[in-house]
């Protein structure tokens, strides 16, 4: 075998194998999850006979311009107030945040406050104390629900396999190309959780609806980046189930900049390289499927840059140094299968670059910003995994900015 044969046969693998490696994550596992879930029924959900105790609790530091719309979007819920105690927990605020929360007081309104700052996990494992809704759903400052999504985030709790049940969130703006990719982006992962969920369970949740039975709740260790997903792996090592119920609506605006966009998902990507460490202590072994699932989903998407990469240099590769006589073998990129390899990646980078620099108006403009968020994601998971191996994603991670 010639010299350049065997170049082609390992450029034409590690083509492969990063492409294959893209696609797996962003379409081969969805189409999967989505043909398995066929072969279930849709699970649908009633109204209890009686509304449990349910507690909200809310996450709260330095939200001293939105917490008092945040208590009073709570407090006017369409849940039994009788039956509903609502709980902020704060720390280390720099701000009127606490003096704000603490003007509720006559209306049932409860605040803990920890002045050293230690995280939200860590408000979350103080506050679980004083909890006393058989209930607990969890929820930042910066979101609002819609009037009834706490009766649809406690229904599926009537079956007694659910542990978990996590709410929909959606974008207010999706005018401008950050907005509607970003918008787009949650459509997909909503889509993808409604899959898993009909399956058996959903491996993702939304952070600011999330609901779970209290006698489930796990205690966090310290340093626990991504509070929700490790909420959600100790409810499927107990052997119960987590729903996504998309009639639970939490609604947010979108990122302020690109930047901040980068900011939330690098800090995202360390935990979940945290969670990938941590992966033989926290992974539910004895439910094959549900490791799959938590697998596939949560931790190839970390490794999508690497497959990306490995596509542009075997691509590369079978360019420069192409066989000197083949039959050609799309298998082995072959002339002229190297060249569409490179020059399809070449027009999908070329794109990137347009719709992040320059702003085109329209239609034209958001198709185009979509590659751009693509690599600008995968470049977040990159900043994320160096923070994670440098030691520089703290538990207390800064909030990105919202728009107004």
């Amino acid at each position: 075998m010639g010299r350049n044969a065997r170049d082609s046969r390992w450029s034409a693998r590690l083509f492969w194998g990063g492409a294959g490696l893209v696609a797996y994550s962003y379409l081969g596992y969805p189409l999967l999850v989505t043909l398995l879930s066929r072969l279930r029924p849709e699970p649908r959900f009633g109204k209890p006979s009686e509304w449990p105790a349910l507690t909200l609790l809310i996450a709260a530091y330095n939200e001293e311009k939105v917490i008092a719309r945040k208590i009073e979007n709570a407090l006017a819920l369409e849940y039994p107030l009788e039956r509903l105690q609502i709980l902020i927990a704060a720390d280390g605020c720099e701000d009127a945040t606490v003096e704000i929360a603490r003007r509720y007081a006559r209306r049932g309104v409860e605040v803990l406050y920890e002045a050293r700052r230690a995280g939200k996990m860590a408000a979350i494992n103080r506050a679980m104390s004083f909890v006393r809704g058989d209930i607990v759903v969890f929820s930042d400052a910066n979101n609002l629900y819609e009037a009834d999504s706490l009766q649809h985030l406690v229904a599926p709790f009537s079956d007694p396999s659910v542990g978990g049940v996590s709410g929909a969130k959606v974008l207010l703006e999706e005018g401008d190309s950050l907005g509607a990719s970003e918008g787009l982006y949650w459509k997909y992962e909503s889509f993808v959780k409604a899959q898993e969920s009909r399956l058996g369970t959903c491996t993702g949740v939304a952070g600011e609806i999330f609901a779970i039975r209290r006698e489930l709740f796990v205690p966090a260790p310290r340093g626990v980046i991504n509070d929700d997903f490790y909420l959600m792996m100790q409810i499927l090592k107990q052997g119960y189930r987590v729903v996504y119920q998309p009639q639970a609506r939490s609604t947010e605006r979108a990122s302020a900049s690109a930047r901040d966009e980068i900011e939330r998902r690098s800090r995202i990507v360390a935990g979940r390289y945290q969670a990938m460490r941590y992966a033989p202590h926290w992974l539910p072994w004895r439910y094959p499927l549900r490791v799959w699932q938590v697998v596939s989903h949560k931790f190839t998407r970390p490794l999508v840059p690497f497959g990306m990469l490995a596509a542009l240099l075997g691509a590369l590769w079978a360019v420069l140094r192409p066989p000197s006589a083949g039959r050609r073998s799309w298998r082995q990129l072959e002339p002229p299968f190297n060249t569409l390899a490179l020059g399809g990646q070449a027009l999908f980078y070329l794109a990137a670059l347009s719709g992040k620099f320059l702003q085109i108006p329209g239609k034209i403009g958001k198709a185009l910003y979509l590659p751009a968020f693509l690599v600008d994601s995968n470049l977040a998971a990159l900043q994320g995994l160096w923070r994670f191996a440098r030691g520089e994603q703290s538990a207390a991670w800064r909030r990105v900015r919202r728009r107004e």
